[in-house]
């Protein structure tokens, strides 16, 4: 399931964590009430081969929902937010990209499996096809306050298609605090010197001045190729606590990692 957002190409900086991550969410509003799985595909294909993808849309509206389906280009901004684009990019792989059909309507409380294709043509050279699969509701919902004006629902499924053997080449080019979220977060920069998206995974130990010890992992936020992006370091919640405060400066020791490869990480954070 994904998350739903007014008519605009950018979506905030809080929403795409949870959107590039996959975190499953649902969407109810006037116009539009769905849920969507799954929130994120991540997907391997070979130039020629056809590869086809089922994305689950539950209507959950008291009456049938009608929505079109169509296809974006993306943009990750330095603030971790998303740029979402109707115009092909430079080096979109949207062409490649086939929908079951463009409109449709669901009855109340039921489910449609709805269909695409990826095809890279033969001869595509690794790389990565990066797109976002669009739905949303014909029927736009009203906002009411001192101006009121209609607005249109809409998901997006983020699509990562590898093709060939592209794959991401990560280093840690630094390390710092920065706020983040309005708090000082410990903070790893991280280069993707390869032709696919990659993120970081794993725990790390960090000690803070307090002498507290705590388990730390990285955001789950995509690394995309060319890029280097801020990763937060931050404490684990353990048993349904909340995470432990972290009192700099703040010793952090152990590895990261990126699919079978290690980032070994010793560093002292302090604001």
């Amino acid at each position: 399931m994904h998350l739903a957002f007014l008519r605009s190409i950018r979506l905030p900086a809080a929403l795409c964590a949870l959107a590039l991550a996959g975190v499953s969410t649902g969407a109810s509003a006037q116009g539009f009430a769905a849920y969507i799985t799954p929130p994120r595909f991540e997907v391997q294909v070979a130039p020629g081969q056809n590869l086809r993808q089922v994305v689950e849309i539950q209507h959950v509206g008291q009456q049938k929902g009608n929505y079109r389906v169509y296809t974006n280009d993306w943009t990750f901004l330095p603030d971790n937010s998303v740029a979402f684009s109707d115009a092909l990019a430079a080096d979109s792989c949207r062409p490649w990209v086939a929908v079951e059909r463009r409109e449709l309507t669901i009855e109340p409380g039921a489910r449609y499996r709805y269909r695409f294709e990826i095809t890279p043509p033969p001869g595509t050279p690794a790389r990565e096809c990066r797109f976002a699969l669009m739905i949303e509701g014909l029927e736009p919902a009203r906002v009411q306050g001192d101006l009121n004006f209609p607005v249109g629902g809409r998901i997006g499924v983020i699509v990562y298609a590898i093709i060939g053997d592209a794959a991401p080449k990560l280093e840690i080019t630094g390390s710092r605090v920065a706020q983040v979220d309005g708090q000082p977060t410990a903070v790893v920069d991280v280069r993707n010197q390869g032709n696919a998206h990659g993120r970081l995974e794993g725990f790390v130990n960090g000690t803070d001045a307090a002498g507290a010890r705590f388990e730390m992992a990285p955001s789950d936020l995509p690394i995309l190729p060319g890029e280097t992006r801020r990763i937060a370091i931050t404490p684990v919640a353990e048993n349904g606590k909340p995470a432990p405060t972290v009192r700099f400066p703040l010793k952090v020791k152990g590895n990261l990692e990126w699919g079978k490869n290690r980032l070994p990480l010793d560093a002292s954070f302090a604001p």
